[in-house]
């Protein structure tokens, strides 16, 4: 069994990344380090494992490989020294919020052979991943527009964690936490922008921004759009992408996708999801294949939406 220790317990998921790790039946949650002695302790105990509040010590404790759900703003240091310390890294998005931060991450990661998977969980998706076979093969021709959906109510009906509220230890808001998924979405299927321009407001919040669109030019002059917000309430993701030969919907109110090759809506077999990414972080550290979703695209997001807060 592989021991993994939740490498901070800040996070809203990282109860849900333990049982995912447990429910593997490949590993055991052996040990808890948080910097916050009674958050630690909460979770530690409803974890059964070791609670650590020595980083080092914890880093040291015989852990096969940690999973990361510390502040954002704390994610350049303690990733820096899981990858010093030789243990494998699973993390949430993002890297790290600037640049430069996530590529010293990145060289350190890199340097210490350590194996690496950020949680970039709709890239796992079956739907997702016949759009992005289909789009590589040219079924739609040149794509001309993309555009990322994503929102819930978190703000607006006061269920978001107050933590995620605060601008220094999440380095941004609805963008930075919601709207991430569609900035690595669009990364994955239209590749690195050429150009990045803003709007969020603080529709509710005045802490944070919770009302965003970013839009994302590319060198061929093709646009991709990545809205995002916490006050939107009963709103259903979407997805879409036209192309000079076809388009592709996907989500609305039945979730389904479907697309449009000049002779009518088509409804595809949709693929089974592929492995999730605490899977593929899984099967790589015990030898199986690398993760798909690596350091060089963890930067990658980072520098879209470094981009995205420079303008914003």
């Amino acid at each position: 069994m592989l021991k993994i220790g939740m490498l901070g317990t800040w996070h809203v998921h990282t109860e849900g990344y333990a049982r995912e790790f447990k429910n593997t039946g490949k590993c055991e949650i052996s040990a808890v380090w948080d910097h916050d002695a009674v958050r630690g302790k909460e979770k530690a105990d409803k974890l059964g494992c070791a609670l650590y509040d020595d980083l080092d010590a914890f880093l040291a404790s015989g852990l096969d490989g940690v999973c990361c759900c510390t502040e954002t703003n704390l994610h350049p240091e303690v990733l820096t020294k899981a990858a010093r310390a030789g243990v494998n890294i699973f993390t949430e998005k993002v890297l790290a919020a600037t640049v430069g931060d996530a590529e010293r991450v990145a060289d350190e990661i890199k340097k210490s052979g350590v194996k690496f998977c950020i949680s970039f969980p709709w890239r796992s998706r079956g739907d997702f991943r016949w759009i992005k076979e289909k789009v590589d093969e040219g079924l739609f021709g040149d794509i001309s527009y993309m555009r990322m959906h994503n929102s819930h109510d978190g703000v607006s009906s006061g269920w978001l964690p107050a933590g995620f509220l605060d601008p220094v230890p999440t380095c941004g808001g609805a963008m930075m936490d919601l709207g991430a998924h569609g900035m690595y979405m669009l990364n994955w299927i239209m590749g690195e922008p050429a150009g990045v321009n803003s709007s969020f407001t603080n529709f509710m919040c005045k802490t944070v921004e919770d009302n965003c669109v970013s839009v994302l030019t590319y060198k061929n002059g093709a646009i991709g759009v990545s809205e995002t917000s916490f006050v939107a309430h009963r709103d259903p993701f979407k997805l879409e992408i036209s192309g000079t030969k076809g388009s592709v919907l996907c989500g609305w109110d039945d979730g389904r996708m479907c697309y449009n090759l000049g002779d009518g809506w088509v409804y595809p077999n949709v693929p089974k999801n592929a492995p999730s990414p605490v899977e593929m972080f899984v099967d790589d550290v015990l030898g199986g294949e690398k993760s798909e979703y690596g350091v060089d695209d963890a930067v990658m997001l980072t520098k879209t939406m470094a981009a995205a807060y420079a303008v914003g």
